[in-house]
């Protein structure tokens, strides 16, 4: 009776640490890529980027408009966005800015808005499915025509990528906007090569990874007075 009272009790504990951290290195070496550039994750997995060079961004898009920022009816931007990360040549300390991932049932699509980058195939995908691959979203963002987030207009009329939106919300702490699936946005800075977000150097940061420990926090102190009182 014991042993089955504290196994529910653990179990809380035993979920929240089954999450993912997935490191994405943003131009490494000086290269125009996302490392890895597509990935396969959970719900509750987070997805850290690190930028490692020149001034980098991580913007939302969609399949159909790859270059494009989404948005909604009026042209306002709705998809989560890193800004412009810059990093000097002889840094030794790098801007990482995160995501969780709160619906995989979505595909997620990003690309770079600097000059022509995202063209040039520095795009990124978080589940990509079989009808809609990686390797097809990087060849439409190769013939796009939009610029620093505009919306494309080579697609036999004037396109953006909130026509093709898939459905869902994004939310993150701190006003970001909505989009296409659900994540929340924390940003910080790391040191050498090892990012860790637990480190907030950016005023701008919305305390979502705040959040998220302290949740594991309760949960494990929760389980620490069950395991007491069964003791």
């Amino acid at each position: 009776m014991r042993f089955s009272t504290l196994a529910a009790a653990l179990l809380p504990v035993g979920l929240a640490l089954a999450q993912t951290t997935h490191t994405i290195k943003v131009g490494g070496n000086g290269t125009l890529t996302y490392d890895p550039s597509s990935i396969t994750a959970n719900n509750g997995d987070t997805i850290q980027f690190q930028f490692l060079s020149k001034n980098h961004t991580v913007t939302q898009s969609t399949f159909a408009a790859p270059c494009s920022n989404v948005t909604d009816g009026n042209g306002l931007v709705t998809g989560v966005d890193s800004g412009y990360q810059f990093v000097a040549a002889d840094a030794t300390q790098f801007p990482v800015w995160s995501i969780t991932v709160n619906n995989a049932s979505t595909p997620l699509w990003f690309y770079c808005r600097q000059a022509k980058h995202c063209q040039q195939g520095m795009v990124f995908a978080v589940n990509p499915t079989q009808d809609k691959t990686f390797e097809a979203y990087q060849a439409k963002a190769a013939t796009s025509d939009a610029v620093d987030g505009s919306a494309q207009s080579n697609t036999g009329g004037a396109a953006s990528a909130s026509a093709a939106a898939p459905g869902g919300t994004i939310t993150a702490s701190g006003g970001a906007p909505s989009g296409s699936a659900v994540v929340a946005t924390t940003a910080g800075v790391a040191s050498g090569s090892t990012p860790s977000p637990s480190v907030s150097a950016n005023p701008n940061a919305n305390g979502a990874g705040a959040v998220h420990a302290g949740a594991g926090a309760v949960l494990l102190s929760i389980a620490s007075l069950a395991l007491g009182a069964l003791l």
